[in-house]
């Protein structure tokens, strides 16, 4: 059984349940995704399938990616990924993925990279509180005293400092289908997810007790 499926987040909104309540979801478009590749224990060493998702130009991709896509149908892909299957016998290349292997209150993992923030300080980045603005004070967003005195004389590694911020593969767990649209290839999860707006992220179903 194929447990993930890639899709493209397409904002948040609020849906009300059967009792009124309002529910904050998050609309992920899932699928449909197209099998470029079927791996065997045989052939790779571990049962997968790589799926692609989105279309892009023939002409922003290499000569190597070109023959792979061919295998497929000859269309090129925004993005692939690798889903463990347990049976791959009963997949072949070219074949549609869709939304139909979700169903309303099953929980997923979803996983995408947060927002971009750019090179940021270390108030906006880990939330230093910032320096005094009364009293002739001259340190107002800098972090502060970094280093050590004469032992060890230096920057001890992983201290909190300014740098890029964001864009960072997150994943975030247990969330709720509230909503399924086979229609339109859409998903409604309770909650928020990682990235921006238009950013490709990954929904994984829960691992089953006692399967692999």
């Amino acid at each position: 059984m194929n447990r993930g499926l890639i899709g493209k987040k397409l904002g948040m909104m609020n849906l009300f349940s059967p009792e009124g309540n309002i529910i904050p979801v998050t609309v992920v478009q899932a699928g449909p995704c197209i099998v470029t590749q079927v791996k065997t224990m045989d052939t790779d060493g571990y049962n997968a399938i790589q799926l692609g998702f989105g279309e892009r130009k023939k002409t922003s991709i290499n000569k190597p990616l070109q023959g792979h896509y061919k295998k497929s149908g000859g269309t090129p892909y925004e993005l692939l990924r690798e889903f463990k299957v347990n049976d791959p016998e009963k997949y072949e290349t070219g074949q549609n993925i869709t939304v139909d292997m979700f169903s309303a209150g099953e929980l997923v993992d979803v996983s995408g990279r947060s927002k971009g923030r750019g090179f940021s300080g270390v108030m906006k980045r880990h939330g230093f509180a910032g320096g005094r603005k009364t009293h002739g004070s001259k340190s107002h967003r800098i972090p502060g005293s970094i280093g050590c005195s004469a032992w060890p004389a230096k920057v001890i590694k992983g201290k909190k400092m300014p740098g890029r911020y964001g864009f960072e593969l997150k994943t975030t767990k247990n969330l709720t289908i509230i909503d399924i649209r086979t229609e339109e290839n859409l998903v409604f999860l309770k909650g928020a997810v990682p990235g921006s707006r238009n950013s490709m992220v990954t929904l994984q179903k829960k691992n089953i007790p006692g399967s692999k």
